[in-house]
């Protein structure tokens, strides 16, 4: 294929699995080997949000879409606080005329860890989780859970008037699979 027909595209691990958040299409289920999706904050956001390490014995699973003419600019706007990291080889996925995959990853030098001040918000948290249940069912939703590092950071519950930009309305079964899995992580939810 030649190279004018192939796009770059991004891997997406957390608000980006779900399709409602964004117009990026067409999205391929994916998975990406030597990355670990943890809880961090960066200075220039309020709350804590997902991000990804290096981690060479981890694998998570998430989509990877192509970015539309090229251009990164409205990604790179929505994912403001992150660096875009090139991973086109550790990236397994099915889909055809990709040029390369880049992840989004907090830098180091800015990434610290959530507290009380910047916590995790349950309105994002749906978001994702609704991605990955819909995405990848409820196996790939509790792949999620245990594949992610930082749930005793406090969850503000913000799902009545969210905070997060691009929030969702959960079904009752999505909404209760939640509810439950922050028991499960014994996560602390503040109102």
């Amino acid at each position: 294929m030649p190279i004018l027909d192939q796009h770059p595209h991004f891997f997406g691990y957390g608000s980006l699995v779900n399709r409602n958040t964004h117009d990026f299409t067409p999205i391929h289920l994916s998975h990406i080997t030597g990355w670990r999706r943890v809880w961090h904050r960066a200075p220039i956001r309020p709350a804590a949000f997902l991000s990804v390490v290096p981690d060479p014995d981890a694998q998570i699973d998430g989509v990877i879409a192509p970015v539309p003419n090229d251009d990164w600019q409205a990604l790179d706007a929505r994912e403001y606080a992150y660096d875009r990291v090139p991973v086109t080889e550790a990236v397994t996925h099915t889909a055809t005329a990709v040029r390369d995959i880049s992840i989004y990853a907090i830098p180091p030098s800015n990434a610290a860890p959530p507290d009380e001040e910047h916590p995790i918000l349950l309105s994002y948290i749906d978001a994702v989780l609704q991605g990955y249940l819909r995405e990848f069912g409820e196996d790939g939703a509790m792949r999620f859970i245990t594949t992610t590092e930082g749930w005793s950071t406090p969850v503000k519950d913000d799902r009545e008037a969210p905070i997060y930009p691009r929030a969702q309305r959960l079904t009752q079964v999505e909404r209760t699979f939640v509810d439950d899995m922050l028991v499960t992580v014994r996560a602390r939810v503040m109102a």
